[in-house]
């Protein structure tokens, strides 16, 4: 298994690594946000990465901007980084110039990533659309993408489960019978 992860690591630029290196080794806007106006949580079963984003609105010369967003993983490396450089890049932006963002330009002050990391920014852009528009989700996040409180269950959304909270119930309600979104983590051959 350690092949696959050093042709990863070859395939990045040596000023793509330390960025990512720095953005780990100082993430910004790691961690759950109280109070926070928005949550959007997505899941890929490709990789097992999950990503839920908090975002908190502010009224700036008489329009809704994005005042501070955070984020929780369970992810690589690269999808923290790019996730941290995406809370930074959308302060400040309203709704709709934050949903013209892509996977790749929330994750440019990255550098470009290779083919097989991208889905680290498509990742982030799902959870950053499932927080702002409730209900919509990145196609690439769609089939795999795990449910989350929305704008309008805002004061719900401090109390909302933690990512380890909410993947320990659905192994529970999987053994209860019940129905719920899985993510299944398969070596790849």
């Amino acid at each position: 298994m350690i092949a696959p992860i050093w042709s990863t690591l070859a395939a990045m630029s040596d000023e793509l690594q330390a960025r990512i290196a720095e953005a780990i080794a100082n993430p910004r806007n790691l961690g759950e946000m109280q109070e926070a106006d928005a949550v959007g949580t997505v899941g890929s079963a490709d990789c097992g990465d999950m990503l839920r984003m908090w975002v908190k609105f502010r009224e700036q010369d008489g329009r809704k901007v994005i005042d501070r967003a955070t984020f929780q993983t369970f992810g690589c490396e690269t999808a923290i980084a790019v996730a941290s450089v995406a809370t930074e890049l959308i302060s400040g932006k309203t709704v709709e110039e934050a949903l013209s963002l892509s996977g790749e330009e929330l994750a440019a002050p990255l550098g470009a990533l290779p083919p097989m990391k991208i889905h680290c920014a498509q990742l982030v852009e799902g959870a950053l659309r499932s927080a702002l528009v409730p209900g919509e989700e990145s196609p690439a996040s769609a089939p795999a993408a795990v449910a989350a409180p929305t704008a309008a269950a805002a004061p719900a959304a401090a109390a909302a489960p933690t990512l380890l909270e909410q993947l320990q119930a659905g192994a529970a309600a999987d053994a209860s019978g019940s129905s719920r979104a899985r993510i299944v983590l398969k070596p790849r051959s």
